[in-house]
């Protein structure tokens, strides 16, 4: 008799019903939406494979199955959402760079800005635009993978434009006026605290105040920035001619 005969079924049957889950499209797309809640809500080193089958509702094999390891299923997070890096690059493309045109920055500011404003406030990107916010500011290796992979060509597209509206500062100086713009982007989309702070007169990432973040941005990179002042023709009183 052979005693590993029921082992052998076990796993032909085990793979079967892998095989029969994964058949069914919206697992693996459950399995996505699964860890791009948890990533956003806990953290990424905090969640587990198990936890993410476990909120899509699937097999923890069907995890492995489709995505492979964790930081896989965190970088293909990304890769289902990088049309909106170049919807942002689109937008940025189509904003006519003139230095002297006073609407030049506040077009770019816009077009980096309104397109995750507008995630954060939808219901199918709330997640994702939280999870970028939250993680994307932690020095780990799966979060520098994922910027220089999505997000430093994006990056990258803007400091040249910003340097080009601001000529008279160095690319190094738009590069830091990127950050900070940046730096006040993400924290609108990832503070609650506004809403204590404000005594319930405001709530999180209020997408009506993007207006008033392009002009904090705008206003504050032309503070940082300020164009070189024009020097005054010194002008020469004439001398009275004796008589």
């Amino acid at each position: 008799m052979n005693v590993r005969t029921p082992t052998v079924k076990r796993a032909a049957s085990r793979a079967a019903a892998i095989t029969a889950e994964a058949a069914r499209p919206d697992r693996k797309q459950a399995i996505l939406l699964a860890a791009e809640k948890l990533f956003a809500q806990h953290g990424y080193h905090v969640v587990t494979i198990r936890q993410i089958a476990e909120e899509a509702g699937v097999p923890l094999a069907l995890v492995g199955y489709y995505y492979g390891q964790k930081h896989e299923l965190f970088h293909a997070i990304f890769e289902h959402w990088s049309h909106t890096v170049e919807a942002r690059l689109a937008g940025l493309a189509a904003v006519d760079i003139d230095p002297d045109d006073t609407r030049t920055l506040p077009r770019i500011i816009e077009a980096f800005t309104a397109p995750v404003l507008t995630l954060r406030a939808s219901s199918e990107g709330e997640y994702y635009a939280l999870l970028v916010a939250r993680e994307l500011y932690h020095a780990t290796e799966e979060a520098d993978r994922v910027l220089r992979a999505y997000f430093d060509p994006l990056a990258e597209a803007y400091i040249d434009a910003l340097h080009l509206a601001l000529p008279h500062a160095t690319r190094g100086q738009a590069a830091w006026g990127y950050q900070f713009a940046l730096g006040s982007l993400l924290h609108h989309l990832n503070d609650s605290r506004i809403e204590r702070l404000s005594r319930g007169e405001n709530t999180r990432a209020d997408p009506a105040v993007a207006p008033m973040l392009v002009n904090f941005i705008v206003g504050g990179l032309r503070a940082a920035l300020p164009r070189p002042k024009t020097p005054r023709a010194n002008k020469t009183t004439p001398r009275r001619q004796k008589p």
